[in-house]
This record gives structure tokens, C-alpha cells and sequence, in this order.
């Protein structure tokens, strides 16, 4: 069976525990390996692995000895429970011997869960497990987490009811931090939170989240903001530096922009602006008034379509550069 966006994220956290197998696989390796992590867990418990209901096969060895993973799947446990045969990085070559294995699956054997990298709708691999009556097929893209999601991780990190605000520091969070280094924060924030029963505030995911380049990111979008074109070039070269991609910084921007747009269109009286530089940007918002941030959104995105051209020549930063330098002084006017 296959299984869409919505329907994944809700079997990763609670899976058939009589099913034959689940194949997961995607272009993103660390997304794919925190859903196997995920997934593993609900299936054989947090003893499992200690208990040797885990067999781990890489495709690698799989090639060179194919009756590993049928072997893993019969062979009867020493401890009581569900067990599980897990293929790391499978690809075409091992497809036959696990599709093969999956055909030979009946009830009480371990459940087969298979990773594997980008896999086409014609991959036979794919194919044996949408088409099997017992078995489950998930695709994994570069999308961030969902708002249940981060919600889920956050109650098993121990902090229910998170308030609205924070929520939407997260989900900006999110955006933002690879998949490892998002679960990491939330991590760190359930241990901050740890025996303290105040709400989980802005300044406390502030103090969690990693340190990394997003912080100059911000601060060359604050001095855009705030029309301050002299300083750009210093932390754009900081930011050259620290290998920022031209795309990543210009995608920045228009997420920058388009939230002051949001506020200064705003007529409820409770803009919807989070996170550490909320009265900064509040403030941006007021002062370029939303027509000026249509003509800044119009051209960033301008600035984004050239840097995708197969035809573009000029350095890539140096186009976002003088695309700042444009909006610091459409800011003055």
C-alpha cells in the first residue's frame, strides 16, 4: 500500500505491528533515518535492540549473502516480542532478494522495514511493496515538519500545550534547521523544561536552538529592513565567508519580506510575527508601509529568477548584494 504525506506521518507513529513490511525511502537520508529511528521504536519498543529483536543488514552485505535478510526474517527470537529485519541504503541491485523475502513473509515472522535512497514509480523495489496486501510504501520529501509533528515530538519531549506563540517560533525553526539538528533543539528544550511548569516561552526555544549562520542571515535581513545599505556589504562578505548559498539567502529574504508584508496588511491588531527580532521587524513593517514591500517581494523574486537562470554569469552573491543594497534604499525613499 501506498502511503501519501498525511498518511506516513501518522503510520511512522504508530505502525501495523502484523504487517509484512514498510519501505521508506527519499532523496533526504536524515529525514529518512529519524522516520526508520521513529518507526523501529513504536514497532519493537525501546528494549528491542537490547533484546536482539533488531537485525540490521546493510545492502552492501545483503549483495554478498542474500540469505541474510529471509535468515533474519524466520529465525526465531530468543526474547518474547515483535522483531524487526532492517535494510539500510537498498537500492535495485538488493531489490530482488527483499522483494523475494517479502513474498515469503507470513505471519509471526519479523517484520521487514527497508530504506532506501530516491526510488522512481517504475522501481520493482517500490512497486513489490505498494502492491502487497501486508506491506506499506512511504515517500520522504524535502518538506518541513508539520505543525502535528512538531507538536507529537514536543509532548514526547515532555511539554504539552505549548502556547501560540512559540509554536510559531518552532515551525519558523523548522524551516529553517536540517531535520537532525530541528529534533536536536526539541530535545534540548524538553530538558530546559525540565520540572518547570511555566509555558514554553520565545526565550526559552531561543536558548535551545543551535547557533549557526541563520544568525547573520538575520542580521543582514534587519539592516536591509531597517534601510541601513552601508552595512550590508560587511556582512555579506562575513556571510561569503561562511559558504551561505546565494538561492538559500534570497529564499531568507522573501520569507523576511513577506512576513513584514503580512503585518503591515494586518487590520485584526495582533500581527503575526514571531520570534527574537518580533518588535524589530513590527517596526520594519510600519515604516515600509505594505505597496513599498509588494515592490520589494516583486524584486526579490526577480533576484530568485535570475539566480535559477542556466543563463546567468554574474556571481551569485553578488546579485543578492546589489538586490539588498536596491531594497536599503527603496527603504530611505
Amino acid at each position: 500500500m501506498k502511503l501519501n504525506t498525511g498518511q506516513a506521518t501518522a503510520y511512522f507513529a504508530k505502525p501495523d505491528p502484523d504487517a509484512a513490511g514498510l519501505l521508506i525511502y527519499g532523496a533526504d537520508g536524515m529525514r529518512i533515518a529519524l522516520k526508520r529511528q521513529q518507526v523501529v521504536a513504536a514497532l519493537i519498543g525501546p528494549q528491542g535492540e537490547e533484546e536482539m529483536r533488531l537485525t540490521r543488514i546493510a545492502a552492501g552485505d545483503l549483495r554478498k549473502e542474500p540469505a541474510l535478510l529471509l535468515d533474519a526474517v524466520k529465525a526465531m527470537g530468543f526474547f518474547p516480542g515483535p522483531r524487526v529485519a532492517l535494510v539500510e541504503d537498498a537500492n535495485e541491485n538488493t531489490g530482488p532478494i527483499i522483494t523475494d523475502a517479502l513474498s515469503d513473509w507470513a505471519p509471526g515472522d519479523a517484520q521487514i522495514v527497508v530504506t532506501a535512497g530516491t526510488l522512481k514509480p517504475t522501481s520493482k523495489l517500490r512497486k513489490a511493496f505498494e502492491a502487497h496486501a501486508k506491506a506499506y510504501a512511504a515517500g520522504i520529501y524535502d518538506t518541513p515538519p508539520t505543525r502535528d509533528e512538531i507538536e507529537r515530538d514536543l509532548t514526547a519531549a515532555g511539554i504539552t500545550y505549548p502556547p501560540q506563540e512559540a509554536m510559531h517560533l518552532l515551525m519558523d525553526l523548522a524551516r529553517q534547521l536540517e531535520p537532525g539538528d530541528f529534533r536536536q533543539t526539541l530535545e534540548k528544550v524538553g530538558l530546559y523544561k525540565l520540572n518547570d511548569p511555566a509555558p514554553l516561552s520565545a526565550a526559552d526555544i531561543t536558548a535551545c536552538a543551535p547557533a549557526s549562520i541563520e544568525a547573520d542571515v538575520d542580521d543582514v535581513l534587519l539592516v536591509v529592513g531597517d534601510g541601513n545599505a552601508a552595512a550590508i556589504g560587511p556582512v555579506m562578505q562575513r556571510l561569503q565567508a561562511q559558504g551561505v548559498n546565494a538561492v538559500a539567502l534570497c529564499i531568507g529574504a522573501m520569507r523576511h519580506f513577506r512576513s513584514l508584508h503580512r503585518a503591515a496588511s494586518d487590520t485584526s491588531g495582533r500581527p503575526q510575527i514571531w520570534g527574537p527580532n518580533r518588535d524589530k521587524m513590527l517596526a520594519q513593517a510600519r515604516n515600509w508601509g505594505a505597496p513599498k514591500l509588494e515592490l520589494a517581494l516583486t524584486e526579490l523574486t526577480d533576484t530568485d529568477l535570475k539566480l535559477r537562470s542556466a543563463g546567468q554569469n554574474a556571481p551569485a552573491l553578488a546579485l543578492v548584494e546589489r538586490c539588498f543594497i536596491r531594497l536599503a534604499m527603496l527603504a530611505r525613499r
